[in-house]
Order: C-alpha cells, then structure tokens, then sequence
C-alpha cells in the first residue's frame, strides 16, 4: 500500500477523501484491491453496530474471566515466581498431613513398643547383673532426675 492511500484511508472511511485519492486507487490495482477489501471488513462492522445509545452487555461472567485472566498472566510474569497459585499451598496443605499423620503412626506404634511405663517406672528398675557403688548410683540417678523432662 503506497503513502497516499495509507495517510488518507480515514478520511476515506468517513467519505471526505481527497480526489488524489481516488485518482490513485484508479491507477494503482494493488492498492485498489486493498481498500476494496477494508471497504467490505467496515460494511459488515457498520452492519454489526448496535443502535445508537444501546451498549451492548457482554455474557454473564466476562468481567470474572477477565479478571482471572490478568491474574494468571500476572503470575506467569517475573513476580510469578514470588507468588505462587493455589495450587501450590493445596501441595503443601497436602504434604503437611502426610508429614503429621507419619509422625503420629510412629509414635503409636513408639509408646505400644515400651509397654505404657512410665517415666518413674522406667527409672526405678535396677539390673542385678551390674556391680553398683552406692555413690555412683546416687550420682546417676540425681543426674537422671536432673535432666528428665
């Protein structure tokens, strides 16, 4: 398309076209066959406009997916990195069950294998087969007391 028939193709659309104009599209096929062609994609856009002053509404949730799509095109950006969708925390939610639901089998399964003594229970055995002075034995169960929690 030459310069004069992109500089005045506006005017064209609005009819006031200069005659230069016109005398180019005669001479010229190419840029003709162009303008020929935008005359028929602004007849059906002229065909397809509403009345005057009826704004037409778009379908039931367009601004919603609008939205959400800005969202998502945001997320995929450099700043996505920094936030991530919801997707992720439902993974780490997910995670963090697993994580408790092991820990709490395991210590199950810990306080079935000790039997259900208790803490003084456990301290108060004495193994027979050990030679014990009376201090030392003081000393370690002053220490055990000690440092039980």
């Amino acid at each position: 398309m030459h310069d004069i028939v992109r500089n005045e193709l506006e005017r064209h659309f609005s009819g006031d076209a200069p005659q230069s104009f016109y005398d180019h599209l005669s001479g010229c096929p190419a840029c003709r066959a162009e303008v020929s062609s935008m005359d028929e994609v602004a007849f059906v856009l002229r065909d397809l406009k509403p009345a005057a002053g009826a704004a037409p509404e778009p379908a039931l949730g367009f601004y919603n997916r609008v939205v959400g799509d800005i969202v998502d095109r945001q997320q995929k950006e450099a700043w996505g990195l920094f936030s991530p969708g919801a997707a992720f925390f439902r993974r780490i939610a997910f995670a963090s069950l697993l994580v408790l639901a092991s820990l709490g089998s395991f210590l199950v399964t810990r306080e079935s294998s000790e039997g259900g003594a208790d803490a003084a229970a456990i301290m108060a055995q004495h193994d027979s087969s050990d030679v014990h002075s009376e201090g030392a034995d003081r000393d370690r169960i002053l220490v055990t007391l000690a440092s039980y929690r």
